[in-house]
């Protein structure tokens, strides 16, 4: 059975849905419920023995030697994490106890208990850390793509954060044996993304009428990945990859934000028009750029592709028009996540 922790956010959400779609055995679904964790996201999902979801963190020692104890854990997905960048700007310390703490304390539980196993048991157990290619830095214009063997350059406290925790899933292979795998993926999008990030962001503010904000001169590069693929790559890693090594995970898709924004508009205008026959471009705002922004990541995935044979299926522009598309039919979840309304339904039903 599969320990995932942090299921109930938007990569890990995703992982579930796409983990019983391409029949998955059960799992464990382990997430703290902070700001971003949503359970409206699991829903129409199996539940009971087959989805087992626990509200809880992590750092919890007890809880999660328990969890691994009583399910025969056979691998652990670790997803848990505070992720934003200009979040761990304004606020740095839930960055450093979730991502550096939290797997610390996971890593801890998990080395005890596959201590613990023997024979195939044992062999066959994986930790795969899920990570991010902020942890490399910023590339410059013509800089060759990110590959696992660049050095780690965190410009953020994100990013620092996730360093360090990767640096721990490493110092725990070479140290104790622990077998574990790490993936470093370009920026994701697609269903269920919290809307402080660029793409639903900029969705719902051109819906509602508002400015698209784009930070400086909008030509910030980034590798976009749709979540489904970077599931798909998750499992392939979970089956395949080799412990202790590390994979990266990208879509091909690098694009300037201003691009983007320019290439949703577009999507936008075709799949719900404006009232008044207007584009939603005219929205696009230049706002102040955030403190330390990087300006380049690219991810070169072709280790992933040679060993473990995966690419993404998904090009950019189809896998926005799905994720336009989702939002559309979507709207009572996208109003319940502005409002802060699922805020309400979690302390009802999670309150102990």
């Amino acid at each position: 059975m599969l320990l995932l922790t942090g299921g109930a956010g938007f990569i890990g959400s995703n992982f579930v849905r796409d983990w019983f779609s391409t029949g998955g055995g059960p799992l464990v679904n382990l997430d703290k419920l902070t700001y971003a964790g949503n359970p409206r996201n699991l829903e129409g999902l199996p539940a009971g023995a087959q989805h087992a979801f626990i509200h809880g963190d992590i750092a919890d020692r007890d809880l999660v030697s328990d969890l691994l104890e009583k399910h025969g854990i056979s691998a652990i997905v670790n997803f848990a994490a505070e992720s934003h960048v200009d979040r761990s700007i304004h606020g740095p310390e839930d960055f450093i106890q979730t991502n550096i703490v939290g797997t610390f304390r996971l890593l801890e539980c998990a080395r005890a208990y596959w201590s613990g196993l023997s024979g195939d048991r044992r062999s066959s157990f994986r930790f795969l850390q899920v990570s991010t290619d902020e942890v490399y830095g910023s590339l410059g214009p013509n800089d060759p793509a990110f590959t696992e063997l660049n050095r780690y350059e965190p410009n953020s406290p994100y990013s620092a954060s996730k360093a360090a925790s990767d640096h721990l899933v490493r110092a725990y292979h070479h140290t104790y044996g622990l077998p574990v795998l790490t993936t470093n993926c370009s920026n994701n999008y697609g269903p269920y993304h919290f809307p402080e990030k660029l793409i639903p962001l900029c969705i719902h503010n051109a819906l509602a009428g508002k400015p698209l904000p784009i930070y400086g001169d909008g030509q910030q590069v980034r590798d976009w990945l749709y979540v489904r693929d970077h599931c798909s790559a998750i499992r392939r890693v979970l089956e395949g990859g080799r412990p202790g090594e590390v994979y990266n995970i990208g879509g091909w898709n690098e694009k300037p934000n201003l691009d983007v924004v320019r290439t949703l508009c577009a999507i936008l205008d075709d799949e719900s028009p404006r009232t008044d026959g207007r584009s939603y471009s005219e929205q696009i705002t230049f706002v102040k750029d955030r403190p330390g922004h990087d300006r380049r990541y690219a991810i070169d995935a072709r280790k992933i592709e040679a060993e473990l044979g995966w690419r993404p299926q998904e090009t950019f522009e189809t896998g926005l028009r799905k994720t336009v598309r989702w939002y559309l039919d979507n709207s009572e979840w996208v109003r319940e996540v502005v409002s802060g309304e699922y805020r309400n339904w979690i302390a009802t039903h999670y309150a102990s």
